[in-house]
């Protein structure tokens, strides 16, 4: 049966669910399009590439709903010590940061390190993203992905990446 995903807050979260006594298997470069994160992944991304060139996974994070508007901007002030701890489903995070470097390869977008600061504090400290502190995850949070390619061709992968939208109502 079905379980429902809590999120940081205990609430829960409709639109994430996993099985319950089911484990998964972890993502690979052969095995991450048949992951269950995927199409929300490649949907989210399509979505921040209609809007800029530039996809970030804060971002994805925030338009896949596992991260509300609130808490990211607590978390960019200073007030949430990581960001793991205000993401739902904190334990698919490093899930679909994996799925989200797989993504940006196959659509040939260049990786750039970004360094994240609060928000009006003039220390010279750093945001974390993770309780671990994991160099490995802590980069994987703060690569951009830079479009380069035309603008036809960004058309393009949108186009593949959104879903026909029926409207039945």
């Amino acid at each position: 049966m079905y379980a429902h995903a809590v999120s940081a807050m205990g609430r829960r979260l409709l639109h994430q669910r996993r099985l319950t006594g089911k484990t998964m298997k972890q993502v690979t470069v052969h095995t991450y399009r048949q992951d269950p994160y995927y199409p929300r992944v490649v949907r989210a991304v399509a979505n921040i590439l209609a809007r800029s060139d530039v996809v970030a996974p804060v971002d994805v994070l925030l338009e896949m709903g596992n991260l509300t508007p609130k808490h990211r901007e607590a978390w960019s002030r200073g007030h949430v010590p990581y960001l793991e701890r205000v993401v739902a489903g904190s334990l698919s995070a490093n899930r679909i940061l994996r799925l989200i470097g797989f993504h940006m390869h196959d659509l040939n977008m260049l990786p750039r390190r970004t360094v994240y600061h609060p928000w009006g504090q003039g220390t010279n400290r750093l945001l974390r993203f993770s309780k671990s502190g994991n160099q490995d995850v802590e980069n994987a949070y703060a690569t951009h992905y830079m479009w380069h390619q035309s603008q036809e061709k960004k058309r393009h992968v949108m186009a593949q990446s959104m879903p026909e939208r029926c409207d039945d109502a």
